[in-house]
């Protein structure tokens, strides 16, 4: 279980507050009006953020004062953060051995497996600068599914793909997070992509990080405070 108890954190003379629980293996939606602390949510489960006060555990364990590498957590940023002078097996084998050594033969194993699962066989040797925006997130979607950490972090990663893709790539996603049994959180503008990927979401406005609530719950009746957000038309 993740578990934000009383959190704080001062943003810009405002301040983000909330508590929550989010269960493994759920899949999560973060909706709210820009600005209103989404991505700052995720700053401080993957420990970019430290809490001005609170608490931020997994399973029992307080990861309040961890660095990000020592997090059970994987994000996927808008540009897939892959470094662009090293080949997709190099960006892929940072995943395991993060020092920098040279790849065993299991580990070469792995990655050509983990490419050729998100549909870029064949690629290790090409460099992010030579591959479309779909294929950058397919590899950076293979990173996440090598190091195998138990929840992952969604920072709107497929906001500049067209429609068709970004439903493809929200499937994908769904798949490698099922496999691994792991918690998605996942911010978003998109209410399409809320309710075709979500089984909860989390409403961000106003300075709260709202408990979260079945996405069909949601959608059927949402919040002011969300309404006044997208429109009637669009809630």
């Amino acid at each position: 279980m993740l578990t934000l108890e009383n959190l704080n954190v001062v943003m810009d003379g405002s301040a983000l507050t909330g508590s929550l629980s989010l269960a493994p293996g759920r899949r999560v939606a973060v909706l709210g009006p820009s600005g209103a602390g989404k991505s700052t949510l995720l700053d401080v489960i993957a420990g970019f953020r430290l809490l001005d006060s609170g608490a931020v555990g997994w399973s029992g364990k307080d990861l309040t004062q961890l660095p990000p590498d020592k997090r059970p957590v994987s994000i996927l940023f808008q540009d897939g953060n892959l470094f662009p002078h090293l080949t997709v097996f190099r960006n892929l084998l940072l995943a395991l051995k993060p020092n920098g050594r040279r790849a065993s033969q299991e580990d070469q194993v792995r990655i050509e497996g983990a490419l050729k699962r998100v549909g870029l066989a064949g690629m290790s040797g090409r460099t992010p600068g030579t591959l479309s925006g779909g294929q950058q997130s397919r590899a950076a979607l293979a990173r996440v599914m090598l190091q195998g950490r138990p929840i992952i972090l969604l920072d709107e990663p497929f906001s500049a793909l067209g429609p068709a893709l970004k439903a493809e790539m929200l499937a994908l996603v769904r798949e490698v997070a099922g496999s691994l049994g792991a918690l998605v959180v996942m911010v978003t503008h998109a209410p399409a992509d809320a309710r075709r990927f979500a089984e909860d979401v989390v409403l961000v406005a106003e300075g709260k990080v709202h408990l979260p609530v079945a996405t069909a719950a949601f959608f059927a009746n949402p919040p002011e405070a969300y309404r006044d957000y997208v429109g009637t038309s669009q809630a």
